[in-house]
């Protein structure tokens, strides 16, 4: 079982959270084209290693959350809120990891 550190609400199961995707991709403008559109929507990567995702802590606060995890291992590397940045820490791992 994977724990979430929510960082309103505390360590929590895997379970109490939605999965909402990668946290890296940006909407596209409202004058973006169709193309642009179509890969926002249905093109992903599929990460081995360390990703920022977000999850929505559905079962609980309801917060949007940013919580980045191996991909491999399902490490907890990093959780914080959306105006956290820890993909600075995903980047750069000797940067801090925060309590996860």
């Amino acid at each position: 079982m994977i724990r979430i550190h929510c960082p309103y609400c505390g360590l929590r199961d895997q379970t109490e959270f939605t999965y909402g995707g990668d946290g890296r991709i940006k909407r596209p403008g409202d004058d973006a084209s169709l193309t642009a559109w179509n890969d926002f929507v249905y093109t992903r990567d599929n990460p081995r290693g360390p990703h920022v995702e977000l999850w929505q802590h559905s079962a609980g606060c309801r917060q949007w959350i940013k919580v980045a995890r191996d991909t491999l291992t399902h490490e907890i590397i990093a959780v914080g809120t959306m105006d956290d940045d820890i993909e600075a820490k995903v980047a750069d791992p000797d940067r801090g990891e925060v309590e996860a």
